[in-house]
């Protein structure tokens, strides 16, 4: 594995999607672009490199390296954003308001996209995004769907609709929730609670949960953060289940499909939350996270099939559409009475 590092492929790849994932950086925090944020920002700018086909096929090798190694060394640096006091004070209220929503929702979406007609595996990616933590879960996700080698080109178009899916529906639900808050008549807390609960991005739950005020906010990170620390235990139970409905067929003996890079998030987040360190540098590893997830994204993007893309998505984006909404009207009913 190591000796992609000394490839020509590996070092036009990281250079392009370093470029792309600081631009989208740059571009996620300014004003109207940050509720679309810049993991999504990063992928649309892989998706464009397409367009000089040269540059694309010197990088192929890396391309693949990044879109795979460098996730999960996001989805690790991204645990030193969690900080467990902060989720333990927020009680064990929230904490099951979070397992709710995750397994409610990944469970509704899948079996929605199913009856839509949508393969097992665009629809469990789709739900994951929607029920967890948008595009960062749909990454985590990934890696514990095993595919052949001749469905991994098939199974990067379906991580990029996923995605894309996830992070439009995820931008809309935004700006109606923002629209409705005059008319739910909610207290600040209660408002964060309903923003954290029902949006897909961090990015959606942080826009959405400030225009509440910084009470709204805060209410709306701490919920949100509690269903992303639903993502290790999703992703071990998913990649069991996944793994005993879509067997190999190349003869190997099957491994239980643990998560090692989901430990990593976990210690992370214990690090981040116990061990002393300058503030400063807990906000450059949270920083550096997302530049690595950036480069992952970038990555999917470059290696995106456009026809599979614009013709595979509609009853996938039916689905998570339709478990969105439900999720809403819960959220809204379950903040209003309990919080």
């Amino acid at each position: 594995m190591y000796t992609k590092f000394f490839e020509k492929s590996f070092y036009y790849a990281f250079g392009m999607t370093l470029l792309c994932s600081l631009v989208g950086s740059f571009l996620g925090g300014m004003p109207y672009l940050t509720i679309i944020g810049a993991l999504v920002i990063s992928l649309i700018l892989g998706m464009l490199f397409q367009l000089y086909r040269p540059a694309i096929d010197k990088a192929e090798m890396g391309i693949g390296f990044i879109s795979n190694k460098f996730l999960r060394l996001g989805i690790i640096l991204l645990g030193f954003k969690l900080n467990l006091i902060d989720l333990a004070n927020a009680g064990v209220k929230t904490i099951l308001f979070a397992i709710v929503i995750v397994s409610g929702v990944i469970f509704l979406t899948y079996n929605i996209a199913r009856k839509f007609g949508v393969s097992k595996r665009l629809a469990i990616l789709t739900a994951s995004g929607t029920g967890i933590c948008g595009a960062a879960a749909i990454m985590g996700i990934s890696p514990q769907i095993k595919v052949s080698k001749e469905e991994e080109t098939a199974k990067h178009n379906d991580e990029v609709l996923a995605v894309a899916i996830v992070a439009i529906l995820g931008t809309l639900f935004t700006l109606i929730e923002i629209a409705l808050k005059p008319m739910l008549h909610m207290s600040s807390t209660q408002f964060g609670v309903m923003a954290g609960g029902s949006l897909h991005e961090i990015a959606h739950a942080i826009a959405t949960g400030g225009a509440g005020g910084p009470i709204s906010l805060s209410a709306a990170i701490i919920t949100k953060l509690s269903r992303v620390l639903l993502l290790a235990p999703a992703a071990l139970v998913i990649g069991i289940w996944y793994q005993h409905q879509e067997p190999l067929t190349d003869g190997k003996k099957e491994k239980l499909p643990i998560p090692w890079f989901m430990a990593g998030f976990i210690l992370a987040s214990i690090i981040g939350t116990f061990v002393l360190m300058p503030a400063n540098l807990l906000n450059m590893l949270v920083k550096l996270a997302y530049i690595v997830l950036g480069m992952a994204m970038a990555a999917l993007g470059m290696s995106v099939n456009f026809k599979v893309f614009l013709s595979s998505g509609k009853k996938a984006v039916l689905a998570a559409l339709s478990s969105s909404v439900i999720l809403l009207i819960f959220t809204i009913i379950v903040s209003k009475s309990f919080f």
